[in-house]
């Protein structure tokens, strides 16, 4: 069901938002009877609290939610998702209290909150529905709650329902939708076209390896995302214990998020010349499996040298980096749910990125302080560089040691872009326990932060 703003109407609820340090003065306008019995009920602002105010002779019907203070609200985002889950069912109209700086954020925040995964399972829907506070770009707000729910739906899925097939019908259908045209290379077809080690990862399973292609726009800069689509990640060969292989259903976060950028870029109607491109595989086990101490050749024509087959992410982005670097366009950016060593790093919260570009940094940390999607930057180290060179090939796949994980997948994937400016994303894709707007499970990471500096990003 589509995340929307409930449309306006004369009995819509009125809602007040009230924050802790004025929570005492905003009891003041109430009778005294009634502002004792809110204070009877422990209403003090904090952060995920309501209260319903019935009518009265000198009072209609009313609600508050608190906001929290001014500290409370730095510990965490979207503080009045926290308080809309709460409220009695109804549609509501925000009738104060609510900073004007904040009044998109929190409002995207109350549509987050609404999402429901409720593909084998039934899910009450949230019963508080918002109307669109004057003011803010309802249109876009809902594009953006929506492609955020893609991302989370596309993660949410089981393998056993979103394998590369699977993945592939979500893009046709993404294109389908917005006009976009859409080419798919798979199986041995991969080989002809030059794309040996999305090949060489995918072959040992059931459900054929694929190359997505899907473009849209013709005029404007040239912006191509690529999305780490492995479908199910056992390992391979490297088998993965059971613990690790837990929540390998998300190994295709990274296609998921460009997905759901790509929609938001597309319902915005951004100009710009989109590409996407998503190696869609499963890491299986089986007789054809690549193994430890295979070395293959890239498109690219650089040799790897495998040494662990659970690093295989950077091995199917490769490819397609280097196929995407072959049109010179004016920004590549990868997202990839490829390192441990990047949740260690950083925790799941925030996405990490790489970015050697002064100006794409800018735009994108202004973007994710102003949308409430956190990103923090991690280093292109130069010096590692020997790390990922093991000798008898050009690269190595998986450096021995255990330093810098998540910088040698990045130097690994970087050299696959000569030609164009380049960013990527080391994202978890998960939110392992619910917090307003975001319940547990797939989320998205760093793309709202993007579509927001977009503009920024790719103008010269």
């Amino acid at each position: 069901m589509p995340l929307c703003f409930a449309p306006d109407s004369p009995d819509a609820i009125d809602l007040h938002i009230v924050s802790q340090e004025g929570a005492e003065e905003w009891l003041g306008f109430l009778p005294p009877t009634v502002a004792e019995w809110a204070r009877a009920s422990g209403f003090t602002g904090g952060i995920g609290q309501v209260l319903s105010l019935p009518a009265t002779d000198k009072l209609p019907a009313m609600a508050a939610a608190g906001y929290g203070s001014a500290i409370t609200r730095t510990r965490g985002r979207f503080a009045l998702a926290a308080a809309a889950a709460k409220l009695p069912a109804g549609d509501y109209r925000i009738s104060g209290g609510l900073p004007a700086d904040q009044a998109e954020v929190e409002s995207l925040g109350w549509l987050l909150a609404s999402y429901r995964f409720d593909r084998y399972k039934s899910a009450a829907p949230m019963g508080a529905k918002l109307i669109a506070p004057k003011g803010i770009d309802a249109k876009r707000i809902e594009i953006i709650a929506n492609g955020e729910a893609l991302t989370r739906t596309l993660i949410n899925t089981p393998a056993s329902d979103m394998g590369p097939p699977d993945l592939e019908k979500a893009a046709r259908d993404l294109a389908t939708q917005h006009g976009a045209k859409i080419d798919v290379t798979v199986g041995d077809d991969l080989l002809t076209a030059n794309l040996p080690m999305i090949h060489t990862v995918g072959r040992a399973s059931d459900r054929a390896p694929r190359l997505i292609d899907m473009r849209w726009g013709n005029s404007g800069p040239t912006l191509t995302l690529v999305g780490k689509g492995v479908c199910f990640d056992t390992g391979g060969l490297d088998l993965k214990p059971a613990a690790s292989m837990g929540l390998m259903k998300k190994d295709m976060g990274g296609a998921a998020a460009v997905l759901g950028l790509a929609h938001m870029i597309m319902a915005t109607g951004a100009q710009v010349q989109l590409r996407v491109l998503i190696p869609a595989v499963e890491n299986s086990v089986s007789s054809n499996a690549f193994r430890p101490q295979d070395i293959l050749t890239s498109r690219k024509g650089l040799t790897v040298e495998i040494n662990n087959t659970d690093a295989e992410g950077r091995l199917v982005l490769a490819d397609a980096l280097a196929l995407a670097d072959e049109e010179k366009p004016d920004q590549i950016i990868s997202m990839a749910t490829l390192t441990g060593a990047a949740r260690v790093a950083v925790g799941p919260d925030l996405a990490p990125y790489f970015s050697d570009d002064a100006r794409f940094v800018a735009a994108l940390e202004a973007s994710a302080l102003a949308v409430a999607d956190p990103v923090w930057r991690m280093p292109f180290h130069t010096p590692y560089e020997t790390m990922i060179e093991p000798g008898i090939a050009d690269l190595d796949n998986a450096p021995k040691g255990g330093f810098a994980g998540c910088i040698t997948a990045a130097l690994f994937l970087r050299r696959f872009v000569t030609d164009s400016n380049y960013a990527h994303f080391d994202i978890y894709g998960w939110q392992p326990a619910a917090a307003p707007a975001r319940a547990m499970g797939g989320v998205g990471q760093g793309t709202r932060a993007l579509l927001d500096a977009l503009d920024r990003i790719l103008t010269k």
